[in-house]
């Protein structure tokens, strides 16, 4: 029976999709890593407080890709180049999602509607981030080899999920909540489509390494278009809704520095 549960579990076990899987999320998890240390450089006096907030959100982020290959090291694998149709930071900024990185190697200072761009962009690639890592968590949260690093990530994730929900309330408050309404549903909108497109492609990445069966493939591709006709007939929304998380300043402390997994 075909299931995400036993989906993860064959790229799990095989080296060659293992290695393919990690060097996807390592790469993803140290672009946001830097992405995030720039905007901390850069924030703007008058959000000078959100500065260490941000920091710790980027050294969540570096943390995490360095746990990834970790796991890699682990198993005695070495990380492979990242394909170009999975790299879903690069074209989320390709398609003017998300602050651009010409403008954060630029050392000129942001601007508010550049925080709250960045924000929002935030709060809805989080919200994916959450609802993955919580996904795996169910299913590999006990793993001997995976279990560990699952379980850290996935609280690291819900954090800065709340962090975003956070923030944004701040801002709305300040007077710019038809911005962040507006940039939310423009930024759900592309990640949606985006989110189809990277999946689809690690998907025919991982069905070439494991030999998938013409039937299988096109069954998973049927269930990944499925997934993205429901999400932009009403799933989106709950990418764009904001609420007072339960835990507020949860990215209020220093970094937690990363357990040894290999």
């Amino acid at each position: 029976m075909l299931s995400a549960r036993s989906l993860f579990q064959e790229i799990v076990d095989d080296d060659e999709s293992f290695r393919l899987f990690c060097s996807i999320a390592a790469g993803g998890e140290s672009q946001g890593g830097w992405e995030n240390a720039r905007i901390a450089a850069l924030v703007p006096r008058s959000e000078r407080d959100l500065a260490p907030r941000t920091a710790r959100h980027g050294a969540d982020e570096d943390m995490h890709g360095r746990v990834f290959h970790a796991l890699l090291k682990k198993r005695g694998l070495a990380p492979v180049p990242v394909p170009a149709d999975t790299d879903c930071t690069m074209i989320l900024e390709r398609h003017g999602i998300g602050l651009a990185h010409d403008r954060l190697r630029a050392d000129r200072p942001l601007t508010v509607p550049d925080i709250v761009g960045y924000l929002a962009h935030s709060r809805v690639t989080e919200q994916r981030a959450s609802e993955q890592m919580a996904l795996l968590r169910r299913y590999f949260g006990d793993h001997p080899d995976v279990g560990r690093a699952v379980r850290m990530i996935s609280g690291d994730e819900d954090n800065h999920l709340a962090y975003c929900h956070e923030e944004l309330l701040r801002l709305a408050a300040a007077g710019h909540g038809r911005v962040i309404r507006r940039t939310l549903r423009a930024c759900a909108l592309a990640e949606i489509r985006i989110h189809r497109d990277v999946s689809l492609a690690v998907m025919a990445h991982v069905g070439r390494i494991l030999g998938w069966p013409r039937a299988r493939s096109a069954l998973l591709t049927f269930g990944i278009h499925a997934v993205y006709a429901c999400e932009r007939a009403v799933g989106w929304r709950r990418m764009v809704s904001l609420r007072m998380p339960e835990h507020r300043n949860a990215l209020g402390g220093p970094a937690t520095p990363a357990p040894e997994f290999a």
